[in-house]
């Protein structure tokens, strides 16, 4: 393969990573605006679908999965709506930047379930990096332990948790279909599920101001180009590369929350921040080097 075509889905992972990171900040500035979680999470997941759909409509695709995949497809959609409503609760309740830190400890919550499946072995660098990553946490939130929200942290937990859950099975769904395919049964399930709740609830918080819709567009349409192309990319370059990439993320959100929010992070809360993506990049590569 020539070296610029090898190094274009590395380059298309870097952009969805930070298509992702500008997402939370955009719905952090949605939120400054006067809309909520569900105004935001319901246009997060209508764009990619509709996105998705004329894609696979484009391109001559089929839409429907085989029944193997279409079931564990659509519990994964189930299982989106659940964590993604979950950090856009605690993206309200705490800081994006905070928030963020909590919720990307997913990648080492998927090493840990795919181990307890029998997938992968659980490798002593994973063990020690989420040890690290844990005290890096424990820093990171201690400098302000009194004014953080304990329903805040358990969303952020919920989330991570959720997108761990998602992580370790989609990428054995994608094997058996098309990434595309797969993403669309993913996020129009979750796009369904939002869109009832708003339906039940009846009381749409629509931005008050320019920066509010600003926000709410901003983070429905980054989002759709961080997923679509995150799960595009693993079926190029495989889930350990894609992971290994996504892990400067939480970086990302912090600049982007300085930019567009205003956040910054207290020294020892920066250097905590810095030990968690440390512990995570370290357990990323030592993954790679065993895969190859």
């Amino acid at each position: 393969m020539d070296k610029h075509q090898s190094l274009l889905p590395l380059m298309l992972v870097l952009f969805f990573t930070i298509s992702f990171a500008l997402t939370n900040s955009m719905a952090g500035l949605a939120y400054t605006g006067g809309t909520d979680p569900l105004t935001v999470a319901t246009a997060r997941f209508i764009v990619p679908t509709i996105v998705l759909a004329i894609l696979l409509w484009i391109t001559g695709a089929k839409l429907l999965l085989p029944k193997q995949d279409a079931v564990p497809a659509l519990c994964l959609g189930l299982i989106t709506a659940v964590f993604s409503f979950a950090i856009l609760n605690a993206i309200e309740i705490l800081s994006v930047s905070l928030a963020i830190l909590i919720f990307f400890l997913f990648p080492l919550f998927t090493s840990l379930i795919v181990a307890l499946m029998g997938w992968e072995k659980l490798t002593a660098t994973t063990a020690i990096a989420a040890i690290v990553a844990f005290c890096g946490l424990g820093l990171t939130l201690g400098v302000e332990i009194s004014s953080l929200s304990l329903v805040g942290i358990l969303y952020a937990l919920v989330g991570a948790i959720g997108l761990a859950i998602v992580s370790a099975i989609s990428s054995r769904v994608i094997k058996s279909g098309d990434s595309r395919q797969v993403t669309f049964y993913i996020v129009s399930t979750a796009s369904v599920c939002f869109i009832v709740f708003s339906l039940i609830k009846y009381d749409p918080q629509i931005p008050i101001n320019t920066d509010g819709w600003i926000g709410l567009i901003g983070t429905s349409i980054f989002y759709a180009c961080g997923i679509i192309g995150y799960f595009a990319a693993i079926s190029m370059i495989g889930p350990a590369k894609a992971t290994l990439y996504s892990y400067i993320e939480p970086l990302f959100t912090i600049f982007a929350a300085f930019v567009f929010l205003g956040e910054l992070l207290m020294p020892l809360q920066f250097v905590g921040a810095l030990i968690i993506v440390g512990a995570l990049t370290a357990s990323g590569l030592a993954g790679l080097k065993n895969n190859n």
